[in-house]
């Protein structure tokens, strides 16, 4: 074997065919396994680097290191020098650090351990679809994952195949190639193994290489695997195509309110410590307790809760039938508000039975069926359920066996003419040119028809006639072809389209794909979480108003893609929101359609499992498609259904939103929880002659918070939230802070006067003025206990008043899960101050009538946020 690292791509394009099967020790029968796995284990697996696997040094640190993390790691820092290091010995105080330590270890092991479940989980997911290739191993074709393919391979190529590896054709069949993937341009370029190549030139206008990721759009051909893996053009370029996943709306608001926290925090951190240190005259203390701050204003489980919602999603989406191969893009998922399908096998049931064959009399016609099996049969391009079904047919009626023809030429099917043709020749030597394919376009090549026992010319009435005949089939919900011959046409080398004219049209073929009985449900169900449902079909008018009839879908607006023809974006704009049903469009405009949906601001998914949808596909928000895609449909999806039922991708999109949900109830509860605490503490602090809490109680109250957040992923969501589309909306956020923030402040402010006037004299012995050194710091103790049991039980409690729009408890439950655990929150922070833990935390026990004052203060502070609450949702609409 030639050494192979050494040859360039003129080299294999200029190489003759044999001189190739020569370098590449190339078989008649192809690769045995053995040879297969000596040339994988010289030359590699047919795996690409995009440089975006991270190595798990990076995934460390970046879980230990966010800018939450880092702020907390120099604050603990600082809390280390302030509690130990320039304090006497018997004032030196480890815990403080300690727990901020805990906070960063705990966050960061959360986020990890997540982040490792999120790859592996799509490692898992990404494992279910495959991509494979028709490769000649042994002596014959089968289909085998495009990782396996090995140097030396042989390839069969057909319509709406990825291209799997770089290749040297050697025979080729009308193969149109898209290469966009490399060079950016958007139509498809033709392909000829017998092109001779004597000059260098752009690799890609080779004609006869093809290459990775590029797609077959039609034709078909035969090749070797000239190169693999990182070794192809496409690897070549891999590291200037290696990229990060795009961020999405959510993923950017995240960080921007990541970063808008981190800001508010600082600065409050000062102001609390510069107006601490002038009113009470210890900037030491005042330093601690803004660094305890700074800790209680860090939302620190951010990162971990994002990340467990999205494993968490995607998990119970893949048990729902819904493989996630993106896990950052479930968001949009649940953003979708417009899904746009075409109509075979995914309103339908995609089980294809040939109901009739009739000749242009419509009566039954055996001959209509055999020529209808000749053309299928022989066909090498896209198979597709109407060949299958023609074949069964021919099966089951047909003394198939019997027939001795030869194939002699093929003209693929593409989605211009919408047909295909081949060449047969019988034992006697009698050739037929056989086409079947869309009626129209049959007709543009037919100028006879067999009518009435004879062959007529196709004059304008009789084209009508047929017309007519097809329309009563098409109203019935058949799909129909026609089907057309030529006997003995003009012999070339090599038939092509120019051959496709002057024949005779013999007959039809009609389909019957009946709807799934689980479509109306789905659309229905679709309809009522605000999901719109449009159809984008190749097929006409009439089939699709039948199945559309039959589903539930409106049938009054529909248009052709004919009538798209040079219509601005702007008259697409309107077009697009006045229709339901586009008919009869090619790929192009399916593609272009979706754009402008997306344009016009909706969040636009697309359903679609055939060649002619990958650009949609890819122009849609999410792209989703089936596990029995063909290669280029599955490439292009974000989302795969292992079944092709809307029922399935509605629990998909619900999904999707309750993920969406369960983040912003942690973003909102607690950015207004810290927003009111702010106030509350700047208000203390101004009026207070004592800190209101002690740095380590504010840092032991966050520790027991951030845990019960933990929870909040595996909460449940109410019903109603699940109804309309989530975006992510920064103003929603800012508003809810504004709202509730102050709210929580009052009855701070409400705890403080209760704790200041009545709890702690009670057991001081007296107001804090009158009273001596020894007595004022158990005041302080008590007042300090007073407010951390308060701020305990009510930031835990509006965790489960803010995470509805409804009375908590009453109308809706959180999950078992979230109730479990703040609950055993709850009880550790009230039974602390009876503690040894308590002591060191300096909490002091208080008396029962202390506790039924701050209990009545706690329900209240409940009922005053489901009140706003009330206020808020009917303003704006919503909650969360």
């Amino acid at each position: 074997m030639k050494d192979l690292f050494k040859l360039d791509y003129f080299d294999l394009a200029s190489g003759s065919k044999e001189e190739i099967k020569d370098w590449f020790n190339v078989k008649v029968e192809g690769h045995s396994e053995e040879s297969a796995a000596k040339t994988r284990e010289e030359y590699g697996d047919n795996e690409i680097d995009y440089g975006t696997e991270k190595p798990l040094w990076r995934i460390v640190v970046e879980a230990y290191f966010t800018p939450f993390t880092l702020v907390l790691f120099a604050l603990a820092l600082v809390s280390f020098l302030t509690d130990f290091i320039f304090v006497p010995a018997e004032e030196q105080e480890i815990l403080g650090p300690i727990i901020i330590i805990v906070l960063v270890l705990l966050s960061g092991t959360m986020t990890l351990i997540q982040t490792l479940r999120s790859k592996r989980s799509v490692e898992k997911l990404e494992s279910l679809v495959e991509v494979t290739s028709a490769i000649k191993r042994n002596g014959e074709y089968s289909e085998i994952r495009t990782e396996d393919i090995v140097v030396g391979d042989w390839v069969r190529l057909s319509a709406g195949d990825m291209i799997p590896a770089d290749i040297r054709l050697v025979e080729s069949k009308d193969l149109f190639v898209s290469q966009t993937s490399l060079t950016g341009e958007s139509y498809p370029v033709e392909k000829r193994a017998d092109m001779e190549i004597t000059e260098i030139t752009n690799e890609t206008a080779y004609e006869n290489l093809a290459f990775t990721g590029t797609e077959v759009v039609s034709g078909s051909a035969v090749g070797i695997v000239v190169k693999t893996g990182n070794n192809t053009l496409f690897g070549d370029i891999a590291d200037e195509l290696a990229h990060e996943e795009p961020e999405t709306s959510f993923d950017i608001g995240i960080k921007n309110t990541s970063l808008l926290l981190i800001r508010f925090m600082i600065v409050m951190a000062l102001i609390v410590i510069l107006i601490n240190g002038l009113t009470k005259g210890d900037w030491l203390q005042a330093l601690i307790f803004g660094v305890s701050i700074a800790v209680g204003l860090t939302p620190e489980m951010l990162p971990m809760i994002v990340t467990t919602n999205l494993v968490k999603g995607a998990n119970d989406m893949a048990k729902e039938g819904t493989i996630v191969r993106n896990l950052h893009g479930i968001q949009n998922f649940g953003a979708i508000n417009l899904l746009v399908t075409d109509k075979t096998g995914t309103l339908t049931q995609d089980n294809i039975i040939l109901q009739a064959h009739l000749d242009i009399d419509g009566l039954e016609s055996k001959r209509v069926l055999r020529h209808a099996y000749l053309n299928s049969s022989y066909q090498t391009g896209l198979g597709n359920l109407m060949d299958k079904a023609i074949i069964n047919a021919a099966e089951e009626e047909l003394d198939v066996e019997s027939y001795n023809y030869n194939k002699v030429d093929e003209i693929p099917f593409d989605f211009e003419r919408r047909r295909l043709s081949v060449v047969v020749e019988d034992e006697t030597g009698k050739t037929q040119l056989i086409t079947k394919g869309a009626v129209e376009e049959m007709l543009d090549v037919c100028s006879y028809v067999d009518f009435d026992g004879s062959v007529k010319e196709l004059t304008e009435d009789r084209r009508e006639f047929v017309r007519e005949q097809i329309a009563e089939l098409n109203r019935k919900g058949l799909r129909v072809l026609g089907v057309a011959q030529k006997t003995n046409p003009p012999p070339v080398d090599e038939f092509s389209v120019e051959d496709e004219k002057n024949m005779v049209l013999i007959g039809y073929l009609a389909f019957l794909d009946p709807p799934k009985e689980s479509t109306r449900e789905a659309i229905a169900a679709l309809k009522e979480h605000s999901v719109d449902v449009k159809v984008m079909s190749g097929d006409n008018e009439l089939v699709n108003i039948a199945v559309a009839e039959q589903v539930g879908l409106p049938t009054d607006r529909v248009i052709s893609g004919d009538q798209l023809i040079n219509k601005t974006d702007d008259e697409l704009g309107e077009i697009v929101e006045n229709h339901d049903l586009f008919v009869k469009l090619n790929p192009t405009q399916k593609s272009k359609l979706v754009f402008i949906l997306r344009e016009n601001g909706h969040v636009v998914g697309f359903l679609g499992d055939g060649i002619n949808d990958s650009p949609a596909l890819r122009a849609s928000d999410v792209g989703i498609s089936v596990d029995n895609a063909v290669d280029i449909a599955k490439e292009s999806a974000d989302i795969i259904l292992l079944e092709k039922d809307l029922m399935i991708l509605e629990q998909g999109i619900l999904s999707g939103r309750k993920i969406f949900g369960n983040t912003m109830k942690y973003i909102k509860a607690t950015t207004s929880s810290n927003f009111g605490n702010v106030f509350s503490v700047l208000l203390a602090s101004l009026l207070l002659p004592f800190l209101p809490m002690l740095p380590i109680q504010l840092l032991f109250l966050g520790l027991i918070y951030e845990i019960s957040s933990m929870s909040i992923p595996w909460d449940n969501m109410d019903e109603e939230y699940l109804y309309k589309p989530k975006k992510w909306e920064a103003s929603s956020i800012k508003r809810f802070m504004v709202w509730f923030g102050p709210t929580s402040s009052i009855f701070d402010i409400t705890t403080f006067l209760i704790s200041f006037f009545l709890i702690a004299p009670s057991i001081a012995g007296g107001s804090y003025g009158s009273i001596g050194v020894e007595e004022k710091v158990i005041f302080i103790s008590v007042f300090q206990s007073s407010w951390f049991i308060v701020s305990l039980w009510t930031q835990t409690l509006v965790l489960h008043t803010l995470r509805t729009p409804k009375i908590p408890f009453i109308e809706s439950n959180a999950s078992f899960i979230m109730i479990t655990i703040t609950t055993i929150g709850i009880v550790i922070g009230s039974v602390a101050p009876y503690t040894r833990l308590g002591e060191l935390l300096g909490l002091a026990p208080l008396p029962m009538s202390a506790w039924w004052m701050l209990i009545i203060t706690v329900a209240a502070y409940l009922a005053l946020v489901q009140i706003v609450k009330n206020i808020y949702v009917k303003k704006y609409g919503e909650l969360l």
